[in-house]
């Protein structure tokens, strides 16, 4: 409930602090005096856009707070998935600047207007004769039967499943659609891999595919410079190893004459041990070379193929062609299964159908249930706002489509006079005719589910008499288990509220100025007399107004 409200340099506020009761609060004063100033400065609370209008004075910032007992709210779901503070004592602050800018808070953390907006919703409801709207919207008139239904628990089990029912059939549509594109490509796929499959593709064998190549293609020169090599090695004349090893026997008859040759000895000994073991790695390459053609046309074909496949799916080398051989695998692999995943989606998807057919005659049951119920109800209560002769006319039709909230498709028509058509709500109902059925679906409301607090702006305009008493019994009723304001201009209503405020203008050094009291019984006595008989108030005007009051 709403428990403190300040207003600083808003319209004709300069500053304004006022604290409020659980149970019916009553707003009034004349015309013109700024209640619709109070309205707005409400509606930015609850996330209504800012205007730099609004300010009362132009080089100051409006700064509004309400603060609110959440307690028995159950918001703490919400409050964790906008991320906000939770609090039992919650304030909300909106600010705007001279710039034109307008912050938000909640609990001193700052919050964007969609989420603040979500918030208000679910703290005041602001109901005027103009706002009946609602009344006429079948998500509303489903959420007053569900209500009455006790359908709150079975509702949010069948939203979840449903969730994830048009989960699974998106995911459905998707492989359905991917199956289609990927059948018109599968044979092409299939080609590609099976290019790739056969040829036995090893990461890194380019490089020596082409070291090979130049081997085998360049034989009878490589065989030639070996066989030179190996003379230049191993002639008895002027080879290498002769002359080394005339060499070494020199040095080392040298080295027995005198230690100081003997260090060249150990280096012509080491070159010699070298010289032999290149010998002999360059007789067994001579050995081993042998020209073999078929080897290089194979060499060849398979340097050819590589390239080809490089230059067909523009890779840079074979490892990238193995890459998209792996991926030309998962993707023939995934169309060849796709049948057996379909399947099991469609499985899945009878699975929550079943499911949801199951919750969605639970809430269809209960609906025809409390149907009745909420018709003699409402019916009963119109009686005494005037309209004797007022029928609903509700019924729920079971259907095969999957709703937001069930399956079923609602009827909800009204006739105002005996004998009448039944209609469409906004088609049947005068303006005030909907301001008393909304008046009289809260007060039902009221009774089965937590609303929060409740603002009626005039709801009572273009009735009196017995009328208006009856609407104050109803509000006076509906504030026994939740926080009610009626703006109102009828003293019947201003008499059954458990505390009045007044909203006044009053010039101050030449500036006219909005303001908003809490009155005492005697200052009540002289409002009310004021609202039966005007300013001149008689003594007949005081002494109905006092037995209003008792």
């Amino acid at each position: 409930m709403l428990t403190a409200l300040s207003i600083k340099n808003y319209a004709l506020i300069d500053t304004l602090h006022v604290d409020f009761n659980d149970g019916l609060s009553i707003i009034t004063g004349e015309t013109g005096a700024g209640k619709s100033i109070l309205l707005g400065g409400l509606s930015l609370i609850l996330g209504k856009r800012a205007d730099l209008n609004s300010l009362k004075d132009t080089t100051q910032k409006c700064v509004i707070e309400a603060v609110f007992d959440i307690s028995s709210y159950n918001l703490k779901s919400l409050f964790k998935a906008e991320d906000f503070d939770y609090e039992s004592q919650t304030i909300i602050r909106r600010e705007i600047l001279p710039s034109g800018k307008s912050r938000a808070f909640v609990n001193d953390s700052p919050v964007n207007l969609s989420s603040l907006q979500l918030l208000g919703a679910c703290l005041i409801d602001i109901h005027s004769q103009h706002q009946t709207l609602e009344l006429t919207s079948n998500e509303f008139q489903f959420q007053v039967i569900d209500a009455l239904a006790n359908n709150d628990k079975v509702l949010q089990n069948y939203k979840e499943k449903l969730k994830t029912y048009k989960a699974l059939q998106k995911e459905l549509k998707e492989l359905l659609a991917f199956q289609a594109e990927a059948i018109k490509e599968h044979d092409y796929n299939s080609f590609l891999l099976n290019e790739l499959v056969e040829a036995n593709l090893v990461d890194g064998e380019l490089e020596t595919l082409e070291e090979e190549y130049e081997t085998l293609n360049n034989i009878e020169g490589i065989k030639e410079k070996l066989d030179e090599s190996y003379q230049l090695l191993s002639d008895e004349e002027v080879g290498a190893l002769y002359t080394l090893t005339t060499l070494k026997n020199a040095f080392q008859k040298l080295s027995e004459l005198s230690s100081k040759y003997e260090n060249l000895f150990g280096r012509i000994n080491s070159s010699l041990i070298e010289m032999d073991d290149v010998f002999n790695e360059v007789n067994t390459l001579k050995d081993n070379l042998e020209v073999d053609p078929g080897r290089l046309e194979t060499v060849d074909s398979k340097l050819k193929m590589i390239h080809n496949l490089l230059q067909k799916h523009v890779a840079g080398n074979v490892s990238e062609l193995i890459k998209i051989k792996n991926e030309l695998e998962e993707k023939v692999s995934v169309t060849e299964n796709l049948d057996s995943t379909i399947q099991k989606k469609q499985l899945e998807i009878d699975s929550k159908t079943t499911e949801l057919n199951t919750i969605s005659e639970t809430i269809h049951k209960r609906r025809i249930e409390a149907i009745p119920k909420l018709k003699k109800q409402l019916e009963s209560l119109l009686v005494s706002l005037g309209m004797p002769n007022a029928q609903f006319k509700i019924e729920t039709t079971y259907s095969d489509t999957f709703f937001a909230n069930g399956k079923d498709a609602l009827l909800f028509l009204f006739s105002a006079n005996k004998g009448g058509n039944f209609n469409e709500l906004k088609k049947a109902a005068s303006g005030g005719e909907l301001s008393r059925i909304m008046l009289a679906i809260k007060s039902v409301l009221s009774k089965y589910i937590k609303l929060p607090t409740i603002m009626f702006d005039e709801i009572d305009t273009g009735v009196s008499g017995e009328i208006s008493n009856k609407m104050g019994d109803i509000m006076l009723e509906m504030s026994k288990t939740m926080q009610v304001f009626s703006i109102t201009h009828l003293p019947q209503i201003a008499a059954k509220g458990h505390s009045h405020f007044k909203v006044y203008k009053e010039d101050i050094n030449n500036t006219t100025q909005t303001n908003l009291i809490k009155l005492n019984h005697d200052e009540r006595v002289v409002e009310i007399a004021q609202m039966l008989g005007g300013l001149e108030m008689s003594s007949s005007a005081i002494a109905h107004a006092k037995e209003l009051l008792n």
